[in-house]
């Protein structure tokens, strides 16, 4: 009998104590779907700091990983027309066996920033965009953690937003710059396609696919996304809460079948 993993446990508990205030702490129903339409924006005005988790499973001998992404989204205004949006994924992993029967790993991966610049406004056909750049850093804690390379690269998102759909696609690629000349370097493409349809009291309906392409080893993972997110309040704070699965359409050989997600999102709306 498999143990109960700490990290997953807290999140699970921290999780459910969100979605137990949420009937005692209702938000406003227009401004929760302000703020839903907002979040299914990756270049809006809005800071956020999201806890996401996902757990992965059917890894070949019967692996799992668990990992928890720290993604503040901080955007600034940089004159009267553009908006300089950054985001950083800060993962915390533990995993046993993803690697055959490579053991257990916790600690840090490695960072990831990327910076939008973004038009304040939508163009005459209301398309949402932002370009930048994205960069690989090495801070993993196990080499088994992340690839020990500095990386860089092109970042871009488009979307358009009309009535209660959203539909856009967000892209980038790396390329290593330097490390360490006994691993791999890294030239992997990014895609990720998102549909997301708004429904009253904050709530929201999101499709993505998170797919990566390792040119190096010809390896393509593609992980399909279906979670469910609502907006409220717990005490002062607004808060999003969301929860999905999704299943591989492909992975690498022994990589993953299926996992789960978890997403508690802190919101700092403009007064």
């Amino acid at each position: 009998m498999r143990t109960v993993r700490t990290l997953p446990a807290a999140f699970c508990l921290l999780t459910i104590c969100v979605l137990a205030g949420t009937a005692a702490h209702a938000q406003d129903g227009s401004d929760a779907d302000a703020l839903a339409k907002q979040l299914s924006n990756p270049v809006a005005s809005l800071v956020s700091v999201p806890f996401q988790f996902n757990a992965d499973y059917g890894y070949d001998g019967g692996g799992e990983r668990y990992l928890l992404n720290i993604q503040p989204v901080i955007p600034m205004s940089i004159g009267p027309d553009w908006n300089l949006i950054t985001r950083v994924i800060v993962p915390v992993v533990h995993q046993d066996d993803v690697f055959g029967p490579s053991g257990t790993q916790t600690g840090l991966g490695d960072i990831t920033p990327t910076l939008f610049f973004s038009p304040k406004q939508p163009t005459a056909g209301g398309l949402v965009w932002g370009v930048g750049p994205v960069f690989l850093l090495p801070t993993a804690t196990d080499d088994l953690l992340g690839a020990d390379q500095w990386a860089a690269g092109p970042s871009a998102v488009m979307l358009k937003q009309t009535g209660s759909w959203t539909v856009g696609l967000l892209a980038n690629h790396l390329w290593s710059l330097a490390g360490d000349d006994d691993r791999s370097d890294i030239s992997t493409t990014f895609l990720q396609p998102f549909l997301t349809r708004s429904f009253p009291g904050g709530r929201t309906l999101t499709f993505n696919l998170e797919s990566s392409y390792n040119w190096k080893t010809d390896d393509a993972t593609v992980p399909l996304n279906i979670t469910y997110s609502k907006v409220t309040q717990w005490g002062g704070q607004l808060v999003s809460v969301a929860g999905g699965g999704r299943v591989y359409v492909e992975a690498p050989d022994g990589g993953p079948e299926w996992g789960l997600r978890l997403q508690l999102t802190l919101l700092y709306p403009k007064q």
